[in-house]
């Protein structure tokens, strides 16, 4: 058995208007100014970065700020929503030879809804989000979490990724890990441009 992990945002799909839009909505009703898109998407992926205290300022997300980000994102998380051109092919091609997983970190709830509304979700064997593990991306529990319930060991599994979370979550696990540049991130280095360069690379990890 052979398994395959996706992030989600940024890597299948482009979900960078809702999440945008959705961290601004929060912002503006904690009495903050709107951000602008890319530099509110870098720094969503950046490890470095405590995101309530950036985005908001507090040490840890509030009740309050949950309940505001959730309150929105659940009403247009499907709007703006695109799947990256190839990703679909990619995932018709891979099905029959692999388990595919996704390993997100959205609430796994709106990442099924997200999925299934851009008709992908029934292809993913298992989707975990950051409520399904105690510690998020970077953190490996998430990958550990689905190489168990797969029962595959870590040499047999790949993921891939836009962020360097996801890279530092794979490497903890003892993952193969694949970064891809189309997402929200703009990566100098070691990441790959295309889909077509994504298919190759699993294929050579996999022969």
């Amino acid at each position: 058995m052979r398994l395959i992990m996706f992030d989600m945002d940024g890597t299948l799909i482009d979900s960078g208007f809702a999440i945008t839009n959705t961290i601004n909505y929060v912002r503006e009703n904690l009495g903050f100014e709107k951000l602008e898109k890319n530099y509110i998407l870098e720094k969503v992926n950046d490890p470095n970065i405590n995101s309530a205290e950036f985005f908001y300022g507090t040490k840890d997300f509030t009740p309050q700020q949950t309940k505001l980000f959730e309150e929105y994102y659940n009403q247009h998380c499907l709007s703006d929503l695109v799947v990256y051109d190839g990703i679909s092919k990619l995932i018709d091609d891979l099905k029959g030879d692999f388990t595919l997983a996704v390993a997100t970190n959205a609430n796994s709830q709106y990442a099924h809804k997200m999925l299934n509304h851009v008709g992908l979700g029934q292809h993913f064997k298992t989707i975990l989000g950051y409520d399904s593990v105690s510690k998020p991306k970077p953190n490996p529990e998430m990958v550990h979490k689905i190489l168990n319930i797969h029962q595959i060991s870590n040499i047999n599994a790949q993921l891939i990724g836009d962020s360097h979370k996801d890279i530092m979550a794979a490497t903890k696990a003892g993952v193969d890990s694949v970064l891809v540049n189309w997402g929200f991130s703009n990566h100098e280095k070691d990441a790959i441009e295309t889909v077509a360069e994504l298919e190759k690379r699993i294929k050579a990890k996999f022969k």
